[in-house]
């Protein structure tokens, strides 16, 4: 028995240092070093004012740091910490300042102000009563409230001061835990303000929603940013997720997806010690080639859907921006492109890199669609009626439907009529002009699309995540109805937005939404989101539809503007039928 001791006690001596945790020293660069000029620091406390309503009420502590070698003749660039005061300190694991003055000293950065900014507190009304702590809030949710917050209020406020650079290269940002996530989220929602991300022990679980940043990742359009990950595999493992799974996901996403990103692994918990200890070298990293502009991420995987239907080497092209209230989007034929216009009040035509009034059309058109017959078909919601109009020139319209509520319509190969109404009903009107309600439901329609080969009429709603599949009978009518296309939401609803809808080639459904255009395959999934064309926040796109010559490029209204772009798909010429091709499931 004592021998079996003896060799248990030698065998955990020798495992022991195995088991161990790494040790993770502070060096230099985050240490005082003789010689090298050192960066001040002042406090703020910081109030929203009235008027700003993205965190109203709250208050909060901020600092900022201002290197020796700043001149306000040059615009410095800049890197905001969440949780500012937990990286502020010179006696705590970051030591930020410590570190910025060794590495600017050093060129290895470029002359950087930090802001370090706390979470918002709410303060009670009374001693008796507690205070709303914003921090889950503002870091764990996934829309661009703070990123709107930074840019608003704490960056105008310091640019009163310090000459700050407002390009999105110069700008950097990083957190821990959920100040992580926030940074991620705050460039992930605007790419136009900041390019580069550096995120500690980053809680990309679901507190709030997180957990689907790695197939958001995967699915989206490729956006220029740099990001640094770091974990440990001893992180939390909590009622929201595994931490330490959570950034692996993250980072094999980021790989996916061809972006610059570099993710470093520890064995530490949910803290700084390897954080800080790795940090001089993770802003080496971050800021490596500036002033060299980050590029946007380059899809390197065969099976990836963005490179199978994203031309790459295009943008978007705004195509008309001087008009208010463009609208709705038809295309003819030939691929003309016209759209309703809310400054004349009439249907405009695209054409030849003009714009030039279409002569004899009517009033401003919410949704338009091209029959087979050729003539021009456009709810009018102003004046609740369906209108259509010649393809011979100028003339008066025929109405169509009068003393009905229409918001998007849909015109079969044989000239039956699809339209949705406000009242939660789906009408059809046949060939004679006889009109009936085909479907009447817990439905909030907005958009309606046929299938490349009309089988199927798909119905989107602005206030849910779906778009509906509706099979269509012989005579006209609606069956086997299912909640079939599931749409990814912006964080601050429930609601995708969705209203205009297109087809391509290959059966994919283009709906235009609030988060981008989202495409989706045969079988109702969402593989590809095409990045809107301005920054968020934007009042999402309305109206989407393939036209141009070959059909090959999306003409997307989004603000009031209308703005196209190259694909590699093809969208279906108006009255044409397609049968799409078997999907794979």
């Amino acid at each position: 028995m004592r021998r079996l001791s003896l060799l248990l006690c030698l065998l955990a001596m020798a495992a022991g240092p195995l088991l161990a945790q790494e040790e993770y020293p502070l060096g230099p660069d985050s240490q005082r070093q003789p010689g090298v000029p050192q960066g001040s620091v002042t406090h703020y406390t910081w109030t929203s004012p009235e008027g700003k309503q993205t965190f109203p009420g709250t208050e909060r502590d901020y600092w900022v740091y201002v290197p020796s070698q700043y001149t306000p003749d040059k615009p410095a660039c800049v890197m905001v910490f969440q949780d500012g005061e937990s990286f502020i300190k010179e006696d705590g694991r970051a030591r930020v300042p410590i570190v910025f003055d060794n590495l600017i000293a050093k060129h290895q950065m470029p002359v950087t102000i930090g802001i370090f900014i706390n979470p918002g507190v709410l303060k009670a009304l009374s001693p008796d009563q507690q205070n709303r702590f914003n921090r889950s809030f503002e870091y764990d949710g996934l829309g661009d409230r703070y990123a709107r917050f930074l840019l608003d209020e704490i960056l105008p406020e310091v640019a009163k001061h310090y000459n700050l650079s407002a390009k999105p290269d110069d700008r950097a940002i990083a957190g821990l835990s959920s100040g992580g996530i926030c940074a991620f989220t705050a460039a992930w929602n605007r790419p136009d303000a900041f390019h580069r991300v550096l995120s500690f022990i980053g809680s990309f679980t679901d507190l709030r929603g997180g957990d689907i940043y790695p197939a958001l990742i995967r699915k989206t359009e490729p956006k220029p940013l740099r990001v640094f990950l770091q974990d440990g595999s001893h992180d939390l493992n909590i009622y929201a997720g595994s931490w330490w799974m959570a950034n692996q996901s993250m980072a094999s996403a980021l790989e996916y997806a061809g972006y610059d990103a570099k993710f470093v692994t520890g064995d530490k918990d949910h803290d700084m010690e390897q954080g800080g200890a790795i940090l001089p070298d993770a802003l080496r990293w971050l800021w490596r080639d500036y002033p060299q502009p980050i590029a946007k991420a380059a899809p390197n995987h065969s099976g990836d859907k963005r490179t199978a239907i994203l031309d790459l080497g295009h943008e978007w092209e705004l195509v008309n921006g001087h008009l208010d209230l463009i609208s709705g989007l038809a295309v003819d034929s030939k691929g003309n492109v016209y759209f309703g216009s809310g400054d004349n009040g009439f249907i405009d035509m695209l054409g030849d890199d003009t714009t030039g009034l279409a002569p004899g059309r009517g009033s401003y058109g919410t949704s338009m669609i091209f029959g087979a017959d050729g003539r021009l078909y456009a709810c009018e919601a102003r004046d609740h009626r369906i209108v259509a109009y010649s393809s011979q020139g100028p003339g008066p319209e025929k109405v169509v439907a009068d003393g009905i509520g229409c918001y998007g319509v849909a015109v079969t190969h044989s000239g039956g009529i699809y339209f949705s109404d406000p009242g939660h009903k789906i009408w059809f009107i046949n060939n004679a002009g006889e009109k009936r309600v085909v479907f009447q439901g817990p439905i909030d329609p907005t958009g309606v699309q046929l299938s490349p080969d009309q089988s199927q009429l798909y119905v989107s709603e602005a206030t849910t995540k779906w778009v509906w599949s509706f099979q269509i009978e012989p005579d006209g009518s609606l069956a086997n109805e299912e909640l079939f296309y599931h749409l990814e939401t912006p964080d601050e609803s429930s609601g995708s937005g969705a209203v205009g809808m297109t087809t391509d080639n290959l059966g994919y459904l283009y709906v235009a939404t609030k988060m981008g255009i989202q495409v989706c395959d045969q079988p109702g999934r969402v593989v590809a989101i095409i990045n809107p064309p301005s920054p968020l926040p934007w009042p999402g796109a309305v109206s989407v539809t393939f036209g141009g010559p070959d059909f090959q490029e999306l003409f997307v209204v989004a603000g009031g503007k209308l703005y196209k772009r190259h694909l590699l798909r093809k969208g279906i010429p108006p009255g044409a039928l397609q049968k799409p091709p078997v999907p794979q499931l």
